[in-house]
């Protein structure tokens, strides 16, 4: 027998490493710990993983599907050999948490595992060492050394997720950095331990501590090499006792959280005054959103929120006595407004938006193309059809559309459970998404990898769906291919890629709208508890919800927050986010709590200023609040005409001087705010009924929805009916 041989078999007869054990047919999982490394081992002295050398398996990944990417077919002890790979240890601890058939035995594994864990001294259990979305506190301290290896030490004031802590540390201890990036979070998927609980279950420890040793691994290379990753987005942190704005861009952002307090009032009496309400999108100019958020403290009849309940909130603003509603929005809002104050009994009410110009929507105008149209037209031809159209129409769009096919509008916010609701309660229906196509697109890929799931876990999110129910949706489910929304459009590959360098370890935001990179990013994130794919509200309440969990646990912590939609939601985000860490209930708390809200712009969209420049830090006295200034990176960033900031120019058309305007001006019985006045349709369509009324239906059926959570007879009929009544 060789020597390589004999050592091998000694290590199995006298070792408890998983690397031998698992090739024994007598072992019992439930008595022995397999990682028997010394707690008194330094974390670069893991015995049982040096001298490992792995040989790949000859047959290629895709053509073997049951084999990990990450796997290694055979594992021989070499005494003088350097650590072994690392996707062979990786392999090797999925197989041993898999050969623990209950989860109380993994969990007690991981309890084993967690005494041998070697504590970090005070002088490392600082916030900056902190990992982001863990729901016990985290510790990590990673180097680069002499050797251009890797070293971790990790340590938790949990004792569940300590052991976490010391799988992921003997793992990638001593690799390279080039190994510690390759290895993805779906890799670690296989190493359930069983612990009750979803996404913001402990379980997640395994892939938020991997993406920040990753991080580091990045930064701590690029260091070396005198180079720096990405120069950061602009931010905004957000602190019980302050603002600090980082970067020119955010400055400007900030500029206006604070308004002036003659304008406030001045609006707040013309408002008392007239009788008015006001319903505007989050959207809004930062200057317009800070008196607005300011004046609601006076006027209970202001709304700030997503295009879904615009109209609704008219609806309760008319009915507590308002005389008139100012839009604030682009002209589809104004004009669902118009229709549903009509449809509500309300039509002495008046309706007018902030602009004498049309107040357009690169996705309205998509949608009312003869493009657009002859989609709808091939879709008539495949009965039985339901057309969903995005709430970002026209009322001219949405009539002309409900003649071609039965219609329903839908928003970010409920367009995924329509869908569903839609196939669960028609069979063999084909469904025609439109016009946002990176919507449709992304959509699509929700399904696929909801066909991927479990049929519990697909029925948590619809229970009348299954794997196989959602797999035989998909070949029905249609998108228009040539709708974007120019803001959205923006998040492209450079955003992304600066996203994944420089903030794969915080928590991201995602609209629907968003391109399919940033929303696979965003999803990623979303599958260990660190991100949210949705409407402007799903991304507000995401937001506080995070918050009020840190609130909760009462430690120092950093929330960092990448805004991936458009940068009016700041405002309302701050406003909320202040009220949360300035109410009374934790006012008192020790705990320092800072959030980060940040801004990712592409370079197309770069204010170039002078680089001889050197700004200085400054400060200002706004309100109760000291708002500091920190300059941003040297070159400057900012908006530019090509809209890089994701930023809308139709919205900020919607200015505070218009508002004040129009205010002052009601009623206008001296005709000057003609050209203000939301439409009322008087055109007909094609088979000869008022554009309001057809266009209206579709509205309709879409809150009937959203109050019964089925689709409404009336509409099932029109979609059942619709190859024999014209159509």
């Amino acid at each position: 027998m060789d020597s390589s041989a004999t050592i091998t078999m000694k290590a199995a007869s006298s070792s408890t490493s998983l690397f031998f054990i698992s090739q024994n047919p007598n072992f019992n999982s439930k008595t022995v710990p397999i990682l028997n490394i010394n707690k008194t081992h330094k974390p670069k002295s893991f015995s049982f993983f040096k001298s490992l050398k792995s040989i790949q398996s000859s047959k290629p990944a895709s053509q073997n599907p049951n084999q990990s990417s990450l796997s290694c077919s055979a594992a021989t002890l070499f005494p003088a050999q350097t650590t072994d790979l690392l996707p062979c240890k990786l392999q090797r601890l999925t197989t041993e948490f898999q050969s623990i058939p209950e989860p109380v035995d993994r969990v007690k594994r991981l309890l084993h595992y967690s005494a041998l864990l070697s504590p970090l001294p005070e002088s490392s259990r600082v916030d900056s060492n902190r990992v982001m979305g863990c729901t016990a506190q985290v510790w990590l301290e990673a180097t680069l050394d002499e050797d251009n290896k890797m070293r971790f030490r990790a340590d938790s004031d949990s004792e569940i997720t300590k052991g976490f802590c010391y799988c992921l540390v003997s793992l990638f201890d001593g690799a390279s950095p080039e190994e510690v990036v390759k290895v993805k979070t779906e890799d670690l998927a296989a190493l359930n331990v069983g612990l009750v609980g979803g996404e913001r279950s402990r379980v997640n420890t395994w892939q938020n501590v991997l993406i920040s040793m990753q991080k580091r691994s990045k930064v701590l290379v690029a260091e070396r090499q005198g180079n720096k990753l990405f120069e950061p987005f602009p931010s905004l942190v957000v602190t019980k006792d302050g603002i600090q704005a980082k970067g020119s861009y955010a400055e400007a952002q900030a500029r206006y959280l604070f308004p002036n307090e003659s304008k406030v009032r001045e609006l707040v009496n013309v408002l008392k005054e007239k009788k008015i309400g006001i319903a505007a999108h989050f959207y809004m100019d930062p200057e317009v959103q800070g008196v607005l958020t300011a004046a609601q403290k006076h006027w209970p009849h202001i709304y700030i929120s997503d295009s879904l309940v615009m109209a609704d909130k008219a609806v309760k603003m008319a009915e507590a006595g308002c005389e008139f509603i100012t839009v604030l929005g682009v002209d589809f809002m104004s004009e669902n407004v118009r229709a549903i104050l009509d449809q509500a009994g309300f039509q002495d009410v008046g309706v007018y938006r902030m602009s004498e110009e049309r107040i357009g929507c690169s996705l309205a105008d998509a949608a009312a193309t003869p493009a657009y149209m002859n989609y709808l037209e091939a879709a008539s031809t495949c009965p039985p059809s339901l057309h969903v159209v995005y709430i970002n129409t026209s009322l001219e769009t949405k009539a002309f559309a409900h003649e071609l096919v039965p219609t329903i509008t839908c928003t970010s916010s409920n367009v995924v459970q329509t869908i569903l609701q839609a196939f669960a309660q028609i069979p063999d229906l084909h469904l025609y998404y439109g016009p946002d196509s990176y919507m449709g697109a992304n959509i699509a890929e929700l399904f696929k990898q909801m066909a991927m799931m479990s049929d519990e876990e697909i029925a948590d999110i619809h229970p009348k769906h299954n794997r196989d129910s959602i797999r035989s949706l998909l070949p029905h489910l249609h998108y228009y291919q040539d709708g974007t929304c120019i803001v959205h459009d923006l998040f492209g590959h450079e955003v992304v890629e600066k996203i994944n360098e420089m903030y794969c370890d915080a928590f991201l935001t995602a609209h629907l709208e968003v391109p399919g990179e940033m929303f696979s990013l965003a999803m990623e994130a979303k599958r260990r508890g660190m991100g949210v794919v949705g409407s402007t509200q799903n991304i507000l309440d995401f937001i506080k919800q995070r918050v009020q969990e840190a609130l909760n646990r009462d430690v120092n912590e950093h929330l960092q927050f990448v805004l991936g939609t458009e940068t009016g939601m700041v405002t309302s985000i701050v406003a909320a986010v202040r009220n949360l860490l300035g109410s009374t209930e934790y006012a008192s708390g020790k705990a320092k709590i800072s959030v980060e809200i940040v801004f990712p712009v592409s370079s197309d969209s770069m204010m170039r200023t002078s680089t001889s420049s050197s700004p200085t830090p400054k400060s200002g006295q706004l309100g109760d609040f000291v708002l500091p200034v920190i300059p941003g990176v040297a070159s400057g960033e900012g908006c530019s005409i090509h809209g890089g900031c994701a930023s809308c120019p139709y919205m900020k058309m919607n200015s505070l001087t218009s508002l004040l305007k129009v205010s002052h001006n009601l009623p206008d019985r001296k005709n000057t705010l003609k050209a203000y006045e939301a439409d009322r349709f008087k055109s007909q369509t094609r088979q000869g009924k008022s554009v309001a009324d057809v266009g209206c239906e579709p509205i309709l059926h879409m809150r009937n929805f959203q109050a019964n959570r089925e689709l409404p007879e009336m509409l099932i009929n029109q979609v059942l009916h619709s190859s024999s009544n014209g159509r």
